[in-house]
Order: structure tokens, then C-alpha cells, then sequence
């Protein structure tokens, strides 16, 4: 059986995001301290991720957004908007926080690995096309999931989002798009307003986008329903050839910056639910990459339990 990939760069921990910011270094601390007192450390095969090209970050992102943001680290860093800040070395990191995600969707197409989990920061589904936002700079899985079909050759990608936040740069890269289905449970009202349940794509991409709004106060429970009653039979009838997770943990019943109530466990069934169907429609391929998640124990331990899962 092939491995379960654990992709992780020191250099992650270099894009500083200033004093009391919720997406700081201490996250990628915190997760491989939590990894290494786990009983999966033994489990996961280490690759080191190689940096995106611009290239490849064109595969969705407008030149002059991959400009501003080289620019401006290059200055010397700055922020974009009221919450998203660079440093020096910020264009450089999320080069390969992007690449970890390309080095991941190799790994599990090539056979090196059959799933595969890509630990970097910054995060990515906020950043649209043409603007970074809410702590992210490039979108690594919607780039991840456009290499996969243009590179790679893959007919079908399934994108699911269960970051708390809306993954509305993910939605506006592929919302006119038929090869890859987009779905997202967030907590509605919350930033960043989108992922409304009327927002089933456009165009050639009409009805390949699924959106779940549920309230603050949603527990295991309502998840497990969303994602047995919605996802599994909309995957089914999408049957994609690679299944990727952006696995944000800041639905975790601790996080500071959301209400929902999901539990450590919670996001350990959520796996295996997305293992059932890779496993029924693509081979078990999975490639997964880490989004939001604000508390410490609340984002440790629930990578512990997404790997954990993953490597069964």
C-alpha cells in the first residue's frame, strides 16, 4: 500500500505576519509537536516540497496579481487590505506553500503516495484570480487542482472545503469550469459573505459548485449529515479522478475566530468520509492542504486526527 505524504518546509515558518496575528508561525509549532507525540509520525512519508513556478501560479492567477504581491515583498512586505500582511520572505513562502501542494498532486498521481497532506502557510482559498485576501496570497489548491487537468491530464477534480470561511477564491477560479466541482460547509453569517446556496456556478460550470451555509452552533452531528445527505451522493455522480481536501480547522469547537462546534473526532469521521470516496471513484487518491485554524490545540490535535485517518 502506498504511503500517506507529509509535505513540510522550515522556511513555512519564515512568513511573518506581525505581532498578535491569528495565522502566525506558532500553528505549523503546534502541529508538529502534535505529530511528533502521535503514534502516525511513524506512518507518513516526508517530502520536501519544490517551489511553484510563476507558471505555474498563472494557472489562475492574473499576472499583475502575482506581480503586486512579489513587489511588495521585494519592498520589504506591506499588507493588502486590513488582514493580509507580507514580509520580505512572504513571496518566496508562498511560492512553496503553493509548490508543496504541486509536489503533493505528483506524489499521489505518480504513485509515490496514495494520499498526501500538504502542511505550509500562508493558507490560499481566499485569493481570488486577481487579489489576495483574508491571509492568503495564492490560491495553492485551486492552482494544485488546474495542474492536475492541464499537467497531468486528470478529467475531474473534487474540491471540498470545510474551512469555516467560505473558499471564495477557490469558487471564483472555477466557477465557470466543468472539470472541477466545488464544495464548501462554512458558517454563514461570517467572513467573507460569500458561498450563498444559490451559487451553483455559471456557464459551461452550471451546477458544478455545491455550497452549505450552516449556522453558528453547527455541531459533528450536522456535518456528518451535510456531507452523507449532499457531498457523497453529488460525488458520486461527478466521479472525480482526484479528490482534494482544503482542510481548514477553524470550524474546530475552539477556534477564536468562528462558532462552529466541530470536534478533534469530528474532523477524524469527516476524513474517512472523503477516504470512502476517493476510494469508491479514484483509488483512494487524495491530496490535502492546510488552511485556516486559530487555535493552537484546536488545529494540532485535528491534523492528528486528519492523518491519522488519511494513513488507516
Amino acid at each position: 500500500m502506498p504511503e500517506t505524504a507529509f509535505l513540510y518546509a522550515d522556511a513555512y515558518l519564515d512568513h511573518d505576519t506581525g505581532y498578535g496575528h491569528p495565522e502566525r508561525p506558532q500553528r505549523l509549532h503546534a502541529i508538529l509537536e502534535a505529530i511528533a507525540a502521535s503514534d502516525v509520525d511513524a506512518n507518513l512519508k516526508r517530502i520536501a516540497p519544490r517551489p511553484a513556478t510563476t507558471d505555474e501560479l498563472a494557472l489562475v492567477h492574473h499576472p499583475d496579481h502575482i506581480e503586486v504581491i512579489r513587489a511588495m515583498s521585494a519592498q520589504g512586505g506591506g499588507r493588502i487590505g486590513y488582514d493580509t500582511p507580507l514580509s520580505e520572505a512572504s513571496y518566496d513562502i508562498a511560492l512553496l506553500a503553493t509548490g508543496g501542494v504541486l509536489t503533493a498532486v505528483d506524489a499521489v498521481l505518480d504513485g509515490t503516495a496514495q494520499r498526501a497532506f500538504a502542511c505550509g502557510r500562508p493558507p490560499g482559498h481566499h485569493a481570488t484570480p486577481t487579489q489576495a485576501m483574508g491571509f492568503c496570497l495564492f490560491n495553492s489548491i485551486a492552482i494544485g487542482a488546474r495542474y492536475a487537468v492541464r499537467e497531468k491530464g486528470l478529467g475531474r477534480i473534487l474540491i471540498v472545503d470545510w474551512d469555516v470561511h467560505h473558499g471564495n477564491g477557490t469558487q471564483d477560479a472555477f466557477y465557470e469550469d466543468s472539470d472541477v466541482f466545488f464544495f464548501s460547509i462554512h458558517q454563514s453569517p461570517l467572513y467573507p459573505g460569500t458561498g450563498m446556496a444559490r451559487e451553483r456556478g455559471a456557464g459551461v460550470g452550471a451546477g458544478s459548485t455545491l455550497n452549505v451555509p450552516v449556522p453558528a452552533g453547527s455541531v459533528d452531528e450536522d456535518y456528518f449529515r451535510v456531507f452523507s445527505e449532499m457531498l457523497i451522493p453529488a460525488a458520486r455522480e461527478f466521479s472525480p479522478d482526484l479528490v482534494m481536501i482544503s482542510a481548514g480547522f477553524d470550524a474546530h469547537e475552539d477556534d477564536p475566530l468562528a462558532g462552529v462546534n466541530v470536534t478533534t473526532e469530528g474532523f477524524g469521521t469527516l476524513t474517512r468520509l472523503m477516504r470512502d470516496i476517493a476510494d469508491e471513484h479514484c483509488d483512494g487518491r487524495i491530496v490535502s492542504t492546510l488552511e485556516g485554524g486559530y487555535s493552537l490545540h484546536g488545529v494540532s490535535s485535528s491534523v492528528v486526527a486528519h492523518l491519522e485517518a488519511l494513513a488507516e
